[in-house]
């Protein structure tokens, strides 16, 4: 770590590891972040400057939605040339969306945004709340040779600094609560933090920081199930406005053969809706035309999402509509990893 200490914004949003218990009630309520220090009295053995800014209306993750990405991609622009890193409290539930939609808004990052949350609240005797938190605000204030050690979105949780666009949610109890299987963890904490430097994400030098302010809702994720039905599938082909649809597939990209689903999509495509293939499995990737299954989808010239996860695909899809890219360009920008979120 360099002698100067690193400036660092605390950005609260909301969920529970901004919360306290009030034990003659048992209710949770906000943590006052004002008083952090005085809490947390082990943030001040950090080696960093910390401030601390919360959203006026702190919500829980459920309500998160793309204007609050954008918010959120908004005070770090603002904040961006004061502070060394950054670190965004949120909670869990939604956090692997916001963590990817961020990757997307804010382009050529130089600096680390790191976002965390817990599963139990601050105050309590168990939390993992205290732990995530310290080693979140350790991990935006590294640096090497005067430069900062991450350079990306990241996502903090049980030990763990993950490529933010490349975790998922896999458990609602037990701390280990994200994974990221299809990519390698880029730090681990334990007695020290140990930094796998050849995961990191390298932004290029040239090019300036940039934060995009504009994403388009007009997105749905479809799951692929057995006893999926033609009425069911048009009616969500046919919603005003739609402009693309995570197809989430079986296996590596596989789907019905009937002949009423290839038409469908086959429609939908010549009305301009982006169809995007991503297997609904945890981990792998998919392979159009691997199996007679997925063949039909790569002739209808269905865009391939790989290995990339369902959040980062609706993610990076509300982010490209939003730029305003045009629909012949679409397939093959999607097919590029843009931010490290797909191979």
């Amino acid at each position: 770590m360099d002698t100067d200490k690193s400036k660092i914004l605390l950005i609260y949003t909301g969920g529970t590891i901004g919360m306290v218990k009030d034990y003659s009630s048992g209710a949770l309520r906000p943590f006052d972040f004002n008083q952090l220090l005085k809490s947390i009295p082990e943030l001040n053995q950090l080696d960093c400057k910390i401030e601390t800014l919360s959203f006026e209306k702190p919500i829980d993750s459920s309500d998160m939605n793309p204007s609050h990405w954008i918010n959120i991609a908004e005070i770090i622009a603002s904040n961006y040339e004061k502070h060394d890193g950054f670190v965004v409290l949120h909670g869990s539930d939604t956090m692997s969306y916001t963590a990817s939609a961020l990757s997307f808004l804010l382009e050529n990052l130089t600096k680390p945004v790191i976002i965390t949350g817990s599963q139990l609240p601050i105050g309590d005797l168990r939390t993992d709340a205290k732990e995530n938190l310290i080693t979140s605000i350790q991990i935006a204030a590294l640096k090497k040779r005067g430069r900062a050690v991450v350079r990306e979105v990241g996502l903090y949780f049980e030990y763990k600094l993950y490529r933010g666009n490349r975790t998922t949610k896999i458990n609602a109890e037990q701390f280990q609560a994200f994974a990221s299987l299809n990519y390698p963890h880029l730090i681990e904490s334990g007695v020290h933090l140990k930094v796998f430097d050849e995961y990191l994400w390298l932004p290029q030098r040239s090019r300036n920081f940039k934060v995009h302010l504009k994403m388009d809702r007009n997105v749905v994720i479809l799951k692929l199930f057995p006893g999926l039905n033609e009425k069911v599938l048009r009616s969500i082909l046919k919603t005003p406005e739609l402009k693309a649809v995570i197809l989430e597939t079986y296996g590596s990209g596989n789907a019905p053969t009937s002949d009423w689903f290839f038409e469908g999509l086959r429609e939908a495509i010549k009305d301009g809706i982006h169809i995007i293939n991503v297997t609904q499995c945890s981990g792998g990737s998919v392979s159009m035309g691997q199996y007679d299954t997925s063949t039909q989808l790569k002739k209808l010239q269905v865009v391939s999402g790989k290995d990339i996860t369902t959040e980062a695909a609706i993610a990076k899809a509300m982010y490209l509509l939003g730029s305003g890219i045009s629909d012949k360009l679409f397939k093959t920008i999607f097919e590029t990893s843009l931010r490290g979120e797909m191979q």
